[in-house]
C-alpha cells in the first residue's frame, strides 16, 4: 500500500438492535461522524465487542461501510481470531476491500504458548492470504489476550515477512513496554501505536504514529486536536484534559459506559445496548457518569442517531 494509515483510530463501537444483531444503519453513522472529527477506524477492537460477534457480521459490516462510501484507507480492522481459517478469511476479505492494514490479535484461547506457536499463526495468515498490499498490525493486550507479543517475537515477523508486518497496537496500559517498542522498532518501517490517548504525547515524541484508543469513541475531536498539535507549547495542557475525560469513563465498564454516552448524547437509547456476556450499566451508573462528564464539560456535537 503506498500511504501508511496514520493518526487517531477509533476501535469503533458496534451498535445492535433490540435483537442484538448488529444495525448497520447506525454504524456506518457513527463512523462517518468520527472520520468527520478526523479519526479512523480500528473497526473490530476490543471495544467493538468484536469478539462477540461473528465472522460473517464482521464482513458483512465491513461491505456496508464501503458500499456507504466510507474510505477503506481510513480503516485497520480488526481480524486477529482464535481459528486460523476465521483470521483469514477475514483478513483477505479486508484486504480486497482495500484496507489500510489489518489489527490482528494473537490466537487467544490457549494460554502459555510459545513464540513459536504464535510465529506459526502469523505466518499462515501471511502465507495464505498471500497478498502484497497486506499491512499487519500485531495487537498486544496481554491483560486481556493472555498471549503476549514479544520484542523478539516481532523482530522475528520483521525479519520473515518485512513487506507484510506494518506495526503494533500496544494495548498492555505499560509504557516502559510502549518505550521498548518504539525504542528497537520505530522509524524502520514499523509503526507503534500506544493503546491509549494517555500515552499519546509520548508516543508522538517517541517515534509514535498516533494512538488507538477506546475513548476515540467518544472524545475524537479532543484527541484528534493533540495528536495534530503534539509539538504546541499547551501539548501538556491538552494530554491533561484528555486524561481527565478518560479518567471518567475508567471508573466503568469501559464500553457499557461509552455506549451510555452515546445513548445520551445522541438520544437513540438502543445505543446502550451491549451483547452478552456484557451488562448495560445500571441506572446509578448512568446518572453518575453523564454528571461527572458534564462537570468536564463533555459534548459530543453533531452525532446522531
Amino acid at each position: 500500500m503506498s500511504q501508511r494509515i496514520t493518526g487517531v483510530l477509533s476501535p469503533v463501537v458496534t451498535p445492535f438492535k433490540a435483537d442484538l444483531s448488529p444495525d448497520a444503519e447506525r454504524f456506518v453513522r457513527q463512523c462517518k461522524w468520527l472520520i468527520a472529527n478526523n479519526v479512523g477506524l480500528a473497526v473490530f477492537g476490543t471495544n467493538s465487542e468484536a469478539n462477540s460477534l461473528s465472522a460473517d457480521e464482521r464482513m458483512a459490516l465491513l461491505d456496508k461501510l464501503v458500499d456507504a462510501g466510507v474510505d477503506p484507507a481510513r480503516m485497520m480492522p480488526g481480524t486477529g481470531c482464535c481459528a486460523l481459517t476465521d483470521s483469514v478469511r477475514l483478513t483477505a476479505h479486508a484486504v480486497k476491500l482495500g484496507c489500510a492494514g489489518a489489527l490482528m490479535l494473537p490466537p487467544f484461547y490457549y494460554k502459555g504458548v510459545s513464540d513459536d506457536g504464535v510465529f506459526r499463526n502469523y505466518a499462515e495468515i501471511v502465507e495464505r492470504v498471500g497478498d502484497a498490499r497486506l499491512q499487519i498490525y500485531l495487537y498486544h493486550i496481554p491483560q486481556v489476550s493472555q498471549v503476549p507479543i514479544s520484542l523478539k517475537l516481532i523482530e522475528r515477523l520483521l525479519k520473515a515477512y518485512p513487506k507484510n508486518i506494518a506495526g503494533t497496537k500496544d494495548s498492555s496500559g505499560d509504557w516502559n513496554n510502549t518505550k521498548a517498542t518504539l525504542d528497537n522498532f520505530a522509524g524502520d518501517g514499523f509503526d507503534v501505536f500506544p493503546g491509549s490517548e494517555t500515552f499519546l504525547l509520548a508516543g508522538m515524541q517517541n517515534g509514535g504514529k498516533g494512538c488507538i484508543s477506546a475513548t476515540a469513541n467518544v472524545n475524537p475531536a479532543a484527541i484528534h486536536n493533540l495528536y495534530a498539535n503534539w509539538q504546541s507549547a499547551d501539548a501538556e495542557t491538552l494530554q491533561s484534559g484528555l486524561d481527565k475525560v478518560r479518567g471518567v469513563f475508567q471508573k466503568y465498564p469501559m464500553i457499557a459506559a461509552m455506549k451510555r454516552a452515546i445513548a445520551y448524547w445522541s438520544a437513540h437509547e438502543d445505543w446502550a445496548t451491549v451483547r452478552p456476556p456484557l451488562v448495560r450499566l445500571d441506572a446509578a451508573q448512568s446518572k453518575t457518569l453523564l454528571a461527572e462528564l458534564e462537570e468536564c464539560d463533555f459534548s459530543m456535537p453533531g452525532l446522531k442517531g
